[in-house]
């Protein structure tokens, strides 16, 4: 994340000036366009790591361990582990 920037020296007078009629001397967020927003963890590749666990988890599901089995095996609770399995066979 960048911080603050103050839109006096990066926006043209005519926008500031626009913008000013709805966000007067206050701070104002403005979020990236949609489409270029990344999908959680898809930066630090946390959200592949959690893909391959939960396809390891499918597999050894059908393999025949049970949800108490699972949920010891991958540190995780029982409904994590019943939620990972319907949203894989779904």
């Amino acid at each position: 994340m960048i911080g603050y920037l103050n839109a006096e020296e990066i926006l043209p007078k005519e926008l500031l000036d626009e913008i000013r009629q709805y966000a007067q001397g206050c701070a104002l967020y403005i979020p990236k366009k949609r489409g270029a927003r990344e999908t959680w963890g898809a930066k630090s590749g946390m959200r592949a790591e959690l893909d391959v666990r939960n396809r390891a988890i499918l597999k050894d599901r059908g393999t025949g361990l049970s949800v108490e089995a699972l949920a010891e095996r991958y540190c995780l609770s029982q409904d994590s582990i019943r939620k990972i399995l319907r949203k894989k066979q779904a």
